[in-house]
């Protein structure tokens, strides 16, 4: 079975940690009314929690990140050296005439 995409779950913990708090605030007839008073405290507590409970999530994703980054920089890496490679196979023949 294939695992999720890490950055996929963190995003969707963090919606959560966010959503239900507000779902919990919007019960009380005060934030109902200043709905965005409620908005900045499920913000606040949604921060908190992702900060001390989707630690893990959060490394996940920014390791499938960064490999995913290093795999396209030795990608085009590869892709510099053989056109490299090229460039001075096709010199040297024209260099050795130009010296004779």
């Amino acid at each position: 079975m294939k695992k999720p995409a890490p950055f996929l779950v963190y995003t969707v913990l963090r919606l959560l940690a966010f959503l239900i708090p507000l779902a919990i605030l919007w019960i009380f007839p005060i934030f109902r009314e200043f709905w965005w008073l409620a908005a900045i405290f499920a913000a606040l507590i949604g921060m908190s929690i992702s900060m001390l409970f989707l630690r893990t999530p959060l490394t996940d994703a920014s390791a499938r990140l960064q490999e995913r980054r290093e795999s396209r920089s030795s990608g085009g890496q590869a892709d510099a050296d053989a056109e490299d490679e090229a460039i001075e196979g096709a010199t040297d023949p024209v260099d050795g005439d130009a010296k004779g």
